[in-house]
């Protein structure tokens, strides 16, 4: 019987849920064929061992596939391991629903709320096991409570919403499979953010593997470390756990239990060519009919050094279904010419991102001089003049979008108009004129010059594997140029612009898309509106205040933006909807008086490519990282014929 508490899970939505039923099996349950082999020759325990007493049931998009093949893929660049999380690595205790109206049970088989959104009762499946055949339960939950999120020596810094009112929130093993969390103050967004891609680390600690790397529990974790080639427990500890950063949870860890659909067998940096994940023998899930999920054998990504060479090989058929670095507006075309040579279709992406390319300054760079110019909210809103966005729609975006800052979408509950509109009106000589108040000195080149008489460079660090973001930029300098910014634009490999820009103080800006514009997702990623995270790039100091104010890296911010990350914290403990939206207004409301960012376009529409033999793909989905496209249309049931 799958218990729940309606109000758990209705916390900032108010749409129906998708609730999982357990259907009678006439049969037994059913596997791959690969694995009754390795049954057979007694590799593996027998299927109804391997499965938890209560698994999971998923109900086909289109019908019950049939077991085999490979879902071809590719990962671009060193640094684009956070794309996983949406094709392999979701499983957190709750996930969205494929809409994106509320979340629905996952690995937990129930999760219950109190009146007061302060006290939660999880319960996990009996008998669940990692993809080695250990049993999941609350030991892991511990283990990750105690080793991870509450360890000060290992200091990772993160999974906020386990916090209210600043402090950890407190938890009560009862049993095997049942833990209880409670928090000081009411925390009605919990159940939506334990949903969110990369949130759920619960699911990702496997305590009998992960012990041997830590202090507490192998009295000589320091030898290993050595071994390993680190200094200490701590920094071995931090390695192999993996919550840094999304490459380093992947990274040569194919010696890692998981409990997702595939496990790696070649995991990315174990191999330069490629990474190769094979079905979980282990894995919790299953069809309507009893068969054991996944339909597919392995999913096998290519390392690809580029987007050009991945538009390449899609075009060529070699991709299965895939949308990120390839699907752009410029590529459209071309990519539908060859729709017949690749054996594909499109699918649709609905855009749920802020913008289709954001500009953020370092307000925080270790530059005084620049740090109190980009602070400067005039300096902002002059360059955001300066900017034609019209011309760049139509030479880029193929004309699909309307000039607008990084915002809520029109249509939306949350709708802002200053947010959305302020600064976006194209006008040279009123940028110049609000330059010359703040930088009016120029050199014999026509370029300002900062308080300390230098040339006024502004460098945007770029990741190079967004090509839309590289092309709206050929166009974004001159405009730039035209009012004495001496703009650069340096491109870099994405693990590289990882740590320059996402782990560093010293770059002057860069370029971002992603972050939400409306509904559930603006309140669960609110990057560009108040800085709650490291996804505020603008703002990397003030995110750690607010995070951890202990933190060496941490800086007061001001008190407007203090303000902001106050109403955050109301929000987060505002437990009814209606009362979760009119906090929001206040957040965007500040956003817009701050004018952290500023932007082009909201984004249109989006697309993706398809093989035609790829089945049970849902033909229209969000497109979001938070809603990491297309993983909770659950490809575990994706099939080829």
């Amino acid at each position: 019987m799958i218990k729940l508490k309606r109000r758990a899970f209705l916390a900032g939505t108010s749409a129906a849920l998708i609730l999982p039923a357990l259907p009678v099996f006439a049969a037994d349950f059913k596997e791959a064929d690969i694995l009754k082999a390795k049954v057979s020759s007694g590799a593996l325990p027998g299927l109804k061992e391997r499965l938890p007493e209560n698994p999971l049931v998923v109900k086909p998009v289109e019908s019950v596939g049939k077991y085999g093949g490979d879902w071809n893929m590719a990962l671009v660049g060193g640094g684009s391991l956070s794309m996983l999380f949406r094709y392999q690595a979701y499983e957190p205790l709750l996930r969205y629903t494929p809409d994106w109206s509320g979340v629905t049970l996952n690995v937990a088989e129930s999760f219950e709320g109190d009146a007061d959104s302060k006290v939660y009762t999880i319960r996990l499946r009996k008998g669940m096991k990692w993809s080695d055949g250990h049993p999941y339960t609350t030991a892991d939950i511990k283990f990750w409570y105690d080793t991870v999120f509450t360890d000060k020596r290992v200091a990772f810094v993160g999974q906020d919403h386990w916090k209210s009112g600043g402090k950890p929130a407190k938890l009560e093993i009862v049993d095997e499979q049942t833990f209880k969390v409670t928090f000081d103050k009411p925390n009605g967004l919990f159940p939506l953010q334990v949903a969110w891609a990369n949130n759920d680390q619960t699911t990702r600690t496997p305590k009998h593997y992960l012990e041997q790397f830590h202090i507490d529990f192998n009295p000589k974790a320091d030898e290993l470390a050595k071994q390993r080639g680190f200094e200490s427990w701590i920094a071995s500890f931090q390695a192999a756990a993996g919550f840094q950063d999304d490459n380093a949870f992947f990274l040569n860890s194919s010696k890692k239990p998981c409990v997702h659909a595939w496990m790696f067998t070649i995991a990315p940096g174990e191999n330069t060519e490629r990474a190769v994940a094979e079905r979980n023998p282990y894995y919790w899930k299953v069809d309507t009919e009893g068969n054991q999920l996944p339909y597919m054998d392995r999913i096998v990504y290519q390392m690809v050094a580029d987007p050009q060479v991945l538009l390449l090989k899609a075009m060529q058929g070699e991709v299965d279904l895939m949308d990120q670095y390839i699907a752009t507006p410029n590529n459209k075309s071309v990519l539908y010419d060859a729709r017949e040579q690749g054996g594909y279709d499109f699918y649709t992406l609905t855009s749920t991102e802020a913008n289709v390319m954001n500009f953020i300054f370092n307000l925080n760079h270790n530059d005084e001089t620049k740090r109190k110019l980009f602070r400067n909210k005039d300096f902002r809103a002059a360059l955001s003049t300066a900017l034609d966005r019209q011309s760049l729609i139509d030479a880029v975006l193929v004309g699909q979008g309307a000039p607008a800052q990084p915002s809520v979408k029109k249509e939306d509950p949350l709708y802002n108009e200053q947010l959305a509109t302020q600064f976006t009106a194209y006008d040279v000589d009123k940028a110049n004129a609000m330059l010359d108040q703040l930088v009016p000195k120029r050199d014999d080149q026509n370029f300002r010059l900062d308080e300390k008489g230098r040339r006024l460079t502004i460098i945007f660090e770029i990741d190079q594997a967004r090509a839309v973001f590289l092309d709206l930029f050929q166009l974004v300098i001159p405009m730039f140029q035209a009012v004495g910014i001496d703009a650069q634009m340096r491109s870099m490999d994405r693990s590289l612009w990882e740590t320059r820009v996402r782990q560093g103080r010293d770059f002057d800006a860069t370029a971002h898309q992603f972050g939400a514009n409306g509904g559930v997702a603006a309140m669960l990623d609110p990057r560009y509106y108040v800085p709650t995270d490291a996804n505020a790039m603008y703002a990397p100091a003030w995110q750690l205040w607010y995070r951890d104010r202990a933190n060496a890296n941490a800086e007061e911010p001001p008190e407007s933006t203090k303000n902001q990350l106050a109403l955050y914290d109301k929000l987060k403990a505002t437990s009814d909807a209606s009362g979760q939206r009119e906090v929001m207004k206040q957040i965007l409301q500040g956003a817009a008086d701050n004018f952290y960012v500023f932007g082009i376009s909201l984004p249109p529409d989006g697309y993706g490519v398809v093989k035609n033999n790829m089945k049970n793909v849902t033909k229209i989905m969000p497109n979001s990282f938070g809603w990491p496209t297309p993983a909770p249309t659950m490809p575990e049931q994706f099939y080829k014929v």
